[in-house]
């Protein structure tokens, strides 16, 4: 079963030559391949997830070179149920995708760069997972940010190249900042093994031990989007389209998470800066959630939710307590599968009537009932409504803040049930917007082609030509600053249909039945979650299974 490790990691880099190869010529082969080698790759991780939950974790030192020198990947419950997640929504999202691409009809869009690059987003967001030490660590990073970056400007319009320039400055600052952290760790400790540095780390000056605690988190929390080092999320993630959109939102930032996971409960137990993560928990919370209630795109309003539900796992990663830190696995995994979902139902709508801007759409429960279900299931989810797996990962969560007692952790108590409650305010917002509400004056009608972003910045600032009506009209969507605007897979215009692709809601009611599995299966999944946290907590299968003791 060992042998099986990498494979989650080779098979995608594997595919994308052969994607690559193929190129626009043989296109529903070059599909045929993205989707089976991503099918294998939800199949092999669930085995490695169930391997790892059975006989404890699982590690291969790549060309059988032990540490400190070799490569070591290692699947444990905690990375086996992450890359379980992960497969399947990016396997939901590259359906939805395919869907979103045949609708179109682009024969001039450059398919071969899509598949290829998101293939090597998925290699680099397992090799993330699985890495077991730092310098791998940084390099599925840095497979994952290059695959991102190509995903994030796809069309090259001006909105897109201007929000992936933050993307792309932010993302080298965090390498570059990761690159110094893990020389010192280096020249401190002399390795840079996870297991190894479990035991070595402890051995060093406090003071070294905490600047490379100190230097690691602040990684990890650009990466996650922990406030004060959110700014970046809002303005890069609502530009990309919408299959895009939502598997950075959803599984990206977790890549974050779990490293603070890994590293918090591994190489620094103790909680030492507990404090300082729980006070960004309850900012991240708290700011983000404000952020949202004072938005009116929906893609702006889900990314700035995006930044306050981190808090709630950030809050589990500070607290450091074996039921935290399994309510915390618990939202993550939630977190992926809803957030994915929302920005999905997203783009349905923005396909449905042209935008997202939540002013200029309504009516959509009556024109769209399929639609309205799709967006109200995750919503409540998300805003943690009883029993769905939202409300039982915060529920653990305030359990856990309870049983510490802690005058911090009663206030982060009390935060995130307000941060639950505006959740649910804002979700209601949109809902009465855009599906409660009598559909606006001016709303696309169906057939409407909508010149978005692809526009120059002098045409989109003139506003609409005329008003929308019932032909081929052609309107340009007026985007002023701080919202996001419509657009297709490939940034090109989009035609408003009522008659929505069944791949692309297949896909995304895929993606809700994955949420409510979480709902159907919460004994399994909390029971599976403690173990997780138990193991991280005990650190010793971890480090006897990399070193052999």
């Amino acid at each position: 079963m060992n042998a099986l490790v990498p494979l989650p990691v080779l098979l995608p880099l594997c595919a994308t030559g052969l994607s690559l190869a193929f190129g626009t010529r043989l296109k529903r082969f070059q599909r045929f391949i993205s989707v089976t080698v991503l099918s294998a790759v939800l199949a092999l991780s669930v085995a490695l997830m169930i391997a790892a939950d059975r006989g404890g974790p699982l590690s291969v030192d790549l060309g059988d070179f032990a540490p400190p020198l070799g490569i070591t990947l290692v699947a444990d419950r905690l990375s086996g149920l992450m890359l379980t997640v992960s497969s399947a929504v990016t396997l939901c999202v590259l359906v939805h995708s395919l869907g979103q691409g045949m609708a179109d009809r682009d024969e001039e869009t450059p398919v071969a760069v899509f598949h290829p690059a998101y293939l090597i987003l998925v290699a680099g967001v397992s090799c993330t997972f699985l890495a077991g030490d730092l310098v791998n660590l940084y390099v599925g990073f840095e497979i994952m940010l290059l695959a991102s970056f190509v995903l994030l400007t796809l069309g090259g319009t001006g909105p897109r190249i201007r929000a992936g320039s933050t993307y792309v400055i932010i993302s080298l600052f965090s390498s570059m900042v990761f690159l110094i952290a893990i020389a010192a760790t280096y020249a401190a400790a002399g390795t840079a093994n996870f297991a190894q540095l479990a035991v070595r780390l402890g051995e060093l000056p406090l003071g070294v031990e905490t600047l490379i605690h100190v230097t690691l988190l602040v990684v990890f929390c650009v990466k996650a989007a922990v406030f004060p080092l959110a700014a970046w999320l809002p303005d890069s993630y609502p530009t990309a389209p919408a299959p895009v959109t939502a598997v950075f939102a959803g599984l990206l930032t977790k890549v974050g998470v779990y490293c603070m996971l890994r590293t918090e409960t591994l190489l620094f137990p103790g909680g030492r800066l507990g404090g300082v993560l729980m006070t960004a928990a309850l900012a991240s919370m708290v700011i983000g959630i404000l952020g949202a209630v004072a938005q009116t795109d929906l893609k702006r309003v889900l990314s700035f939710t995006l930044i306050s539900h981190i808090g709630y796992m950030v809050f589990g990663v500070g607290l450091a307590t074996r039921e935290a830190l399994g309510g915390a696995v618990v939202y993550v995994a939630h977190h992926i599968t809803v957030q994915t979902t929302l920005f999905l139902v997203a783009g349905l709508i923005e396909r449905h009537t042209g935008t997202t801007e939540l002013t200029r759409i309504g009516g959509l429960a009556k024109a769209a009932p399929v639609l309205a279900v799709l967006f109200f299931v995750p919503a409540m989810n998300l805003a943690g409504i009883p029993p769905l797996s939202g409300f039982i990962g915060k529920l653990g969560l305030v359990r856990a803040g309870v049983a510490d007692g802690g005058a911090m952790a009663w206030i982060l108590v009390a935060g995130s049930v307000a941060t639950s409650l505006l959740t649910l305010y804002v979700m209601a917002k949109v809902w009465n917007l855009a599906f409660w509400r009598a559909a606006p004056p001016g709303q696309a009608a169906d057939g409407t082609v909508l010149e978005s972003d692809d526009a120059s910045d002098d045409d989109a600032d003139a506003g609409p030509d005329r008003m929308p009506g019932t032909g081929d009209e052609v309107v340009r969507d007026y985007h002023p600053a701080g919202r996001a605007v419509a657009a297709t897979l490939h940034g090109h215009a989009v035609t408003t249909t009522t008659r929505l692709p069944r791949t692309m809601l297949g896909a995304t009611t895929a993606a809700v039945a994955l949420g409510l599995a979480f709902t159907v299966f919460a004994g399994p999944l909390t029971s599976y979650t403690d173990r997780a946290a138990a193991e991280m907590l005990a650190r010793t299968p971890y480090v006897e299974e990399v070193l052999g003791r």
